[in-house]
């Protein structure tokens, strides 16, 4: 079972992660989370790291983070995306068609 890799200080420097941020105790965060455990164990590998919100305050301010659960696609050194509803398992899909096109190459 793939098990979604969390997310270091050092990590938070590189310039190209998808980031998911939850808090422990949020419904619709396990819900979100339930989609990306999906998608990983389809593709048998690490896609996602993930950050408990509560435990980087000062990361969510500079990153402004509205809400949780949020998918945070930082590419090229810059945050492109912030999705914070997550809706459903082919809704992540269409953002890994854009962000992570190799995971699509057979």
């Amino acid at each position: 079972m793939i098990v979604l890799q969390k997310m270091t200080e050092a990590q938070l420097q590189e310039d190209n992660y998808l980031l998911y941020i939850h808090t422990p105790f949020c419904g619709t965060c396990h819900l979100a989370r339930t989609i990306l455990d999906k998608i990983e164990a389809v593709h048998g590998e690490h896609i996602f790291f993930e950050m408990n919100a509560s435990l980087f305050p000062d990361f969510m301010q500079a990153a402004q983070v509205e809400s949780v659960p949020c998918l945070m696609i930082k590419q090229d050194g810059h945050i492109k995306e912030k999705v914070y509803a997550f809706q459903s398992t082919a809704n992540i899909y269409n953002y890994l068609l854009t962000y992570k096109p190799e995971l699509f190459v057979g």
